[in-house]
């Protein structure tokens, strides 16, 4: 049996390299989009300024894709490397949509990127328009797949486990292409995505207008980031209630551990809105709840209850029972020493049992030999199904916290930006400009709930993740550790000072001049407001 701390490394480090890559995920969604947006102006207006702010918008983008490229391509070999048995076993289905999404949204994306920066005067403004469509396609399209991917590992639907080759072997492509886990969890975190790139050039264009530079270039950028974040954050909530229901479908553990319910309410549940969850008593101290809330936005009825953690430990613990005995059976039918009789009478034992067979799995972790299964092992095996409620409980909260802050942060923009006061709302402005960091947080939180609270499967329900991990020793997985941490983190200083120098530089970067400057309180600079100095050959 393998050790804790070879699978708690084994996890820790999966979890680093990923939320390390999904910081510059989101802003490439996102901004690839935006960069669309920002050059269809250009085409339908001819009007110089809207290519400029697709060149320097689209520098930012080159960055911050270059770099995220890097950290996303160790995250496969790490399937391989520290999570063998995982890949033997779930290789067949894993690997369809990863290959998939290399072979066409990957090369796709990184074709078109290349035109896209070195393709402004080779090609004409239709034909480059397309390419910065194609580009952003890719980016979203790779984005699928790799959820895709993701969502089966939520809820493993067109698949079947196989004695005979010891793996899940895939039996409907299309139930898991369609899976209603995975496409929820897509439209969520591209939305996600975009709210991180609109928060982006909202925060950058709030700080030139509080600097009084490049006006009109400013001005622009935030008009099309307020419209985009808009209608992201109406999405982001949209679908995160979506995402959450099919969460009450597929994965009821997870959801009781959002929401803190450890008893199961009569229909409807209500949502606890605030509360300090005790995983030691298993109960909610200084409770708020809103009546009948989570009934609703969790089942879409009134009359359909939500199982609390002690009734679905419960269930469990029938589970874990019942997959000992299919357990069992699998021995006998591996088994080369076993009569042909034995194996024939093991057969229905098995198929009766073969949907519980995870849960028995389960139990690998502290016995190898089913015999040896008491009620007491079963019933600790039945309490690691249940996450930790407290972070799960606050992650959650926090997030959706951000989400209605994102959302109230660009109605406001929104609405001045029709009214064209936006320029005089120096709070609103700053507010952006510090805002700026939550988009990330939020996101990095969202991942943390989706992964966090599918423990201690990496399959939910099929495969625990105690026996998912590669025979490595400790000794290796602190030294790759180190270094994937500390390589990042030198990624990470690179891309923020990058951004950070050629945001300060502004239009100006693209040799292009500045879009005028005055000071914010209106008072003329040594270039009068108005004056050919200030605006832009093509505004002449």
């Amino acid at each position: 049996m393998l050790t804790d701390e070879l699978v708690d490394l084994s996890r820790l480090q999966f979890a680093v390299t990923a939320m390390y890559h999904f910081l510059f995920v989101p802003l490439t969604l996102g901004l690839a989009f935006i960069l669309v947006i920002m050059e269809s102006c250009y085409v339908l207006t001819g009007r110089q300024v809207y290519k400029d702010m697709t060149q320097f918008w689209g520098k930012l983008f080159g960055i911050n894709f270059a770099l995220g490229v890097t950290t996303g391509i160790t995250l496969e070999f790490q399937f391989g490397t520290n999570w063998a048995y995982y890949s033997h076993y779930m290789g067949d289905i894993f690997g369809a949509p990863l290959a998939i999404e290399g072979l066409m949204a990957f090369f796709l994306e990184s074709t078109f990127i290349g035109l896209f920066f070195f393709g402004w005067d080779r090609l004409s403004k239709q034909k480059h328009l397309l390419v910065t469509f194609l580009m952003a396609f890719g980016s979203n399209l790779s984005a699928l797949w790799i959820l895709i991917a993701n969502g089966w590992m939520q809820d493993p639907v067109g698949s079947e486990f196989s004695y005979v080759t010891m793996r899940m072997e895939l039996t409907d492509f299309w139930a898991v292409v369609f899976n209603p886990t995975a496409q929820a969890k897509f439209v969520h975190t591209v939305s996600a995505g975009y709210v991180t790139a609109s928060v982006f050039v909202l925060a950058i264009s709030s700080w030139y207008l509080l600097k009084g530079r490049d006006l009109d270039f400013a001005k622009r950028s935030f008009r099309i980031a307020a419209a985009f974040g808009f209608a992201s954050a109406c999405s982001v909530i949209v679908l995160g209630d979506e995402s959450g229901y099919t969460v009450t479908e597929s994965q009821q553990t997870k959801l009781a551990a959002m929401e803190g319910m450890w008893e199961t309410h009569p229909a409807p549940a209500p949502f606890t809105l605030f509360a300090l969850p005790d995983d030691a008593t298993r109960s909610n101290q200084y409770a708020v709840e809103i009546p009948w809330a989570m009934g609703i936005i969790g089942t879409r009825s009134l009359d359909k209850e939500i199982p609390g953690i002690k009734e679905i430990e419960a269930e469990n613990r029938q589970r874990i029972a019942s997959g000992v005995e299919a357990v069992k059976a699998l021995e006998i039918l591996r088994s080369k020493a076993a009569e042909p009789a034995a194996k024939e009478a093991a057969l229905p034992v098995f198929e009766a049992h073969k949907a519980d067979l995870g849960f028995g799995l389960l139990l690998k972790k502290y016995v190898s030999d089913m015999n040896q299964v008491t009620p007491e092992l079963i019933a600790r095996a039945a309490a690691d199904t249940i996450p930790k409620v407290a972070p799960m409980f606050w992650a959650f909260r926090l997030m959706v916290g951000l989400g209605f802050a994102f959302f109230a942060l660009f109605a406001l923009a929104l609405y001045y930006s029709l009214k064209d006061k936006f320029t005089e709302k120096t709070w609103l402005l700053r507010w952006a400009v510090w805002f700026i960091p939550m988009p990330w947080i939020a996101c990095e939180l969202g991942w943390f709930v989706a992964e966090y609270g599918r423990q201690p499967w990496t399959v939910y329900g099929v495969l625990p993740t105690h026996l998912s991990v590669s025979s490595l020793t400790p000794a290796s997985l602190y030294g790759s550790l180190a270094g994937f941490v500390g390589f990042y983190t030198l990624l990470l200083i690179v891309e923020m000072y990058l951004m950070i120098k050629f945001a300060r530089l502004g239009p100006a970067s693209l040799g292009t001049g500045r879009y005028g400057d005055l000071s914010f309180a209106g008072q003329a600079s040594t270039v009068p407001p108005g004056s050919p100095a200030t605006r832009h050959p093509s505004d002449l």
